[in-house]
């Protein structure tokens, strides 16, 4: 898939396969492409270029094939504010011509905890509940694939990790495929594949472990102090570490080659006690922006 906007590359020729009835996470900075890849898979946008299948569908002929077949939880959750939690997902069904719709609302109220709320506008309601709410109602219609546009936004910790369970059990009751795009690396570490997008283009996809494995990053922490704060600035200047940060109390730094990290770090001193640990998922994509950037300069 290609796409610009007024001469501006927004998705630059990426391909995704992604297999049935599993949970994929979409991941990138702002700007990366994330929103525009999720509009043209499910139609509300055209591609300049490229061909490709959404759901056995061509998405550059078939949209309206493929908008059947989708739900699409956008940024901001959309329904509306004046009606109740159950007259919302009525609205849904009418407008999706489904058949006995009265019992598939109450099928969704019961499936996403909503039945105690069926009466409350939806304005009314917390951050959490409107999250839910806006689930049931773009899988109303029992769609085969779920796009979800950083939908834990703006929500706080426990309606964040309750949303995420009910992504892998409808996923796996379903058979749904779903595609999540998300800033938080915990919730990327919670699906099955991950694909990174950066200026546009596909940088990484596979499973978490994979992603990791694959960028033979090294890294290390010291130990835990205020004092070896002080050391930061040297650390991330020199040519063999590929990043140094200060949090919890550590400093942590990443780099490709181990035998050349250690030999760097002795420089500042035993006293800093450096212990190797397991690079994270964070430490794997800031190395890929990193040569993403070099790349682009």
């Amino acid at each position: 898939m290609c796409k610009s906007f007024n001469g501006k590359v927004a998705v630059d020729n990426i391909s995704i396969a992604q297999p049935k009835g599993s949970v994929w996470g979409f991941l990138g900075p702002n700007g990366s492409g994330k929103t525009t890849c999720i509009r043209l898979l499910c139609g509300l946008l055209r591609a300049d270029a490229g061909e490709g299948q959404c759901l056995g569908f061509d998405f550059r002929q078939q949209s309206e094939a493929i908008k059947q077949h989708t739900g699409y939880m956008t940024q901001h959750f959309s329904f509306w504010q004046d009606l109740t939690v159950q007259e919302n997902l009525t609205f849904v069904a009418q407008l999706y011509n489904l058949p006995k719709p009265r019992h598939l609302v109450e099928e969704q109220m019961e499936t996403f905890g909503l039945t105690l709320r069926r009466y409350e506008l939806a304005a009314a309601l917390s951050g959490g509940w409107k999250q839910r709410l806006a689930l049931a109602a773009v899988t109303l219609h029992k769609p085969q694939l779920l796009l979800l546009d950083e939908p834990t936004a703006g929500v706080d910790p426990r309606a964040r990790r309750e949303f995420w369970q009910m992504i892998h059990d409808f996923s796996q009751a379903q058979g749904i495929t779903v595609l999540v795009s998300t800033h938080y690396m915990d919730e990327a570490e919670r699906c099955d594949h991950i694909v990174y997008l950066a200026y546009g283009r596909l940088l990484v996809q596979g499973r978490v472990d994979e992603i990791i494995g694959r960028s033979g990053l090294q890294a290390r922490h010291s130990r835990l102090g205020e004092d070896v704060r002080q050391h930061l600035s040297a650390l991330q200047v020199h040519n063999d570490i590929e990043t140094a940060t200060f949090y919890g109390g550590r400093l942590h730094v990443i780099g490709h080659n181990a035998r050349l990290l250690d030999a760097a770090l002795q420089r500042f001193g035993h006293h800093l006690d450096w212990q190797a640990e397991p690079p994270t998922l964070d430490d794997a994509f800031i190395a890929l922006e990193l040569n993403c950037d070099g790349d682009k300069g």
